[in-house]
């Protein structure tokens, strides 16, 4: 009976966990606690299993002491590295000779360690961004307090500079704020009905100045009649005129936008409206295209940085098309252009 009820009491523990006894064997686990160790650790010595030094070292404590103990375990669930916290708690009157045992528990916190992890290389990603124009800037100060104090020509030259790592800083912090904005309402889906060719063709006009500055054709041929879809007008603005300037940019001489209806779109499983966004420049390697989201990331990072470019603004086009419930896709091949697709449900 005694057994039932450890055995019981061990499967209504929702997480992993495992009894070892005085005999150092383990005694006791529950579904997830096999699942996690193997379906057959009962019997065998704990030292055969758990082939990490802390855990060990902290089982030999507990059965030693009776004291609590916490110690951390390293696993792999066959996609990706998983770290457990580990909790040892010493039970007296069971096992061998009721001689007592320990439980131990493991909580997976791999998504805890994802996320400090991505914290940490955020914080390091931006401070690195603002280190170089702000390096720049106090250099430029300190020229101008000394060598070329009383020199015109240089110091019309340096504030040049000067006003353009500024400028550069100012657009890194406003997609800052603008990446937390979205992110914040990813979850809260718009409820304003909009027609998208409307919102398209005029946001299409407001680009036409940069792409007659860079020599670049732009078109778009709107469907006669109106596309309406639940929509941020605002938000989608912010995708459109990145996805363009982008476009215009580093895409070549031409860049055509289309848009399509779709009756039913098989990612999203219902009718929808595709809008791309095609260029004939020198394309990106493949290498880069599953990591073009991620912030900060660029495929070429010295010319984005000449551009202008922060390495956010894909990360927010990302979080706006998955609050529109859409899907956002890059193709693209070196030599032929490169072609992003936004896809959206229609209302």
């Amino acid at each position: 009976m005694k057994q039932e009820v450890m055995a019981g009491f061990l499967e209504a523990i929702p997480m992993p966990c495992v009894l070892v006894d005085q005999t150092e064997r383990f005694i006791g686990a529950n579904k997830s606690g096999l699942a996690l160790l193997g379906e057959q650790i009962l019997g065998r010595h704990f030292a055969t299993i758990l082939r990490q030094p802390g855990v060990n070292a902290a089982i030999e404590k507990c059965l030693e002491d009776r004291g609590n103990r916490t110690a951390r375990h390293l696993s792999n669930d066959g996609a990706q590295d998983t770290t457990y916290e580990v909790e040892l708690r010493y039970i007296a009157g069971i096992g061998a000779v009721e001689g007592g045992a320990v439980l131990i528990t493991f909580l997976d916190v791999t998504e805890r360690e994802q996320a400090n992890q991505m914290r940490r290389d955020f914080v390091a990603n931006v401070s690195h961004e603002l280190r170089t124009p702000l390096t720049a800037l106090m250099g430029f100060i300190e020229t101008l307090r000394g060598a070329a104090r009383d020199d015109a020509a240089a110091r019309d030259r340096f504030l040049t500079i000067m006003e353009g790592e500024a400028s550069r800083m100012n657009r890194l912090v406003g997609d800052l704020l603008s990446l937390n904005r979205v992110e914040s309402k990813e979850r809260i889906r718009p409820k304003e009905e909009m027609d998208l060719v409307a919102h398209l063709s005029s946001t299409l006009k407001t680009m036409q100045p940069l792409a007659e500055a860079g020599n670049v054709s732009l078109s778009f041929t709107p469907p006669a009649d109106p596309v309406m879809i639940m929509g941020d007008p605002d938000q989608l603005l912010q995708v459109f005129i990145n996805l363009v300037e982008n476009a215009i940019k580093y895409g070549g001489d031409q860049v055509n936008v289309t848009l399509e209806l779709l009756e039913r779109d098989p990612s999203l499983r219902a009718p929808a409206v595709r809008v791309q966004v095609i260029d004939n420049g020198a394309g990106i390697d493949p290498i880069h295209l599953p990591r073009l989201t991620e912030r900060f990331y660029r495929a070429d990072n010295h010319r984005s940085r000449e551009m202008g470019g922060t390495g956010l603004g894909l990360a927010i086009v990302k979080h706006i098309v998955n609050r529109h419930r859409g899907r956002l896709r890059v193709e693209s091949e070196l030599g032929t252009g490169s072609c992003f697709s936004v896809t959206l449900p229609l209302s």
